[in-house]
């Protein structure tokens, strides 16, 4: 008798810890099960959080615009282009198929509305446009977006065309996309279309066209600004979703889902999932300022150093924050300086073991004195006792 109540007190005990191992486990399998693969990822530190199948090759459809958006983007900080500058439209840009704007071709249009019209309508037309714009020619411009993917160290992404339309050979990962989502948000202008639900194009014009986001979640999902959706035949329905909440922003990618409606739903289940489970302590923001040093021959005497971006440690909720020790380091500064420009690197450790490194850049503009310069500040700080 004594046995079998033993038998029976054990395989109660052992009960509990098994089924919420199996239950935390089917939740993990059933989160995103219509989709063929996914990821979620938090932003700042790009740990993935979940994951399925996330290195599988796949079509990713209009997802393919996030590497454009990002390549746009890039010249507009760079001054190469301007929003406010006027693209002139090809007959082969306005004859691309599929999501659109309807350009004509010879029709003007700004920058500013071709990426609103990209970022909110997926337009194809309005991509192809962009990308004549800065590389003349589509083919030109998709070896740009070739070659930032391979700048990123991803492996499993080849574009073919700069629109997503299904094409032999065109293909990326969950995980590709994730990380392309990261870069993208490094943008953070992009939140200023990727956010917004309705607006208009051709304005004042007797064409004037209602522009609806694609991305129903930046109206749906508390939180949610961004970021881009995709949709071929041979790629199903696909989104790269972000949303941001008590400090932490998350990156949430489902591929090949069979509606529109159940990406949405698995999308919006990941992020749950996320903002349930996980929570970031804030070491450093990146208007933080971490260092000072001393310039010489410079036009400004001293300069402040930041992190290049907000460094967060990614935990477990229910964990109680941590003590991290923060130490930076400068490399040989060579002048001229440019705002961005990286010249160190800093350290987050815990209990001596560093969890986190990252950039360390300068905000402004530096130049170096020429010889009369340096002659005359000499003077002025003989005249004032500096000297």
């Amino acid at each position: 008798m004594k046995k079998f109540f033993c038998f029976v007190l054990l395989g109660v005990l052992f009960l509990f810890p098994i089924n919420s191992f199996a239950e935390e486990g089917q939740i993990n399998h059933e989160l995103i099960k219509g989709a063929v693969s996914g990821v979620l990822m938090e932003q700042s530190t790009g740990e993935i959080i979940f994951e399925k199948d996330k290195d599988k090759q796949v079509a990713i459809a209009s997802m393919t615009k996030m590497v454009a958006q990002i390549i746009i983007l890039e010249h507009i900080e760079s001054g190469k282009i301007k929003w406010t500058d006027i693209v002139t439209v090809s007959k082969n840009a306005a004859d691309m198929g599929g999501s659109q704007i309807y350009l004509s071709a010879n029709e003007k249009m700004s920058v500013k509305d071709l990426f609103k019209g990209i970022s909110m309508a997926s337009a194809n037309d309005g991509t192809v446009a962009m990308a004549e714009y800065i590389s003349g020619t589509e083919e030109k411009f998709v070896k740009l977006m070739n070659q930032k993917v391979q700048d990123l160290g991803l492996k499993n992404t080849v574009f073919k065309n700069c629109t997503g339309l299904d094409e032999e050979g065109h293909f990326s990962s969950a995980y590709d996309m994730a990380m392309i989502a990261k870069e993208l948000l490094s943008h953070q202008e992009i939140l200023n279309f990727s956010s917004v639900y309705e607006d208009y194009l051709r304005v004042n014009t007797p064409n004037k066209f209602w522009l609806v986001n694609t991305n129903k979640l930046v109206r749906l999902y508390d939180g949610a600004d961004g970021l881009k959706t995709g949709h071929t035949d041979n790629a199903g329905y696909c989104l790269a979703v972000t949303a941001k909440r008590n400090g932490m922003r998350l990156i949430g990618v489902v591929l090949g889902e069979e509606t529109a409606k159940i990406r949405n739903s698995e999308a919006s289940g990941l992020l749950d999932y996320g903002f349930s489970s996980k929570k970031v302590q804030s070491i450093k923001k990146e208007t933080d300022i971490v260092d000072i040093i001393e310039l010489e021959k410079a036009t400004i005497d001293k300069i402040k150093v930041y992190p290049k971006q907000d460094i967060n440690i990614l935990q477990d909720k229910g964990v109680n924050n941590k003590k991290y020790q923060v130490s930076t380091s400068i490399g040989n500064v060579k002048l001229p300086l440019k705002k961005n420009d990286v010249i160190g690197k800093i350290t987050v450790s815990e209990k001596g073991k560093s969890v986190y490194t990252g950039d360390l850049v300068v905000k402004e503009n530096v130049e170096k004195l020429n010889f009369i310069q340096v002659l005359l500040r000499n003077m002025q700080g003989i005249v004032v006792g500096e000297i």
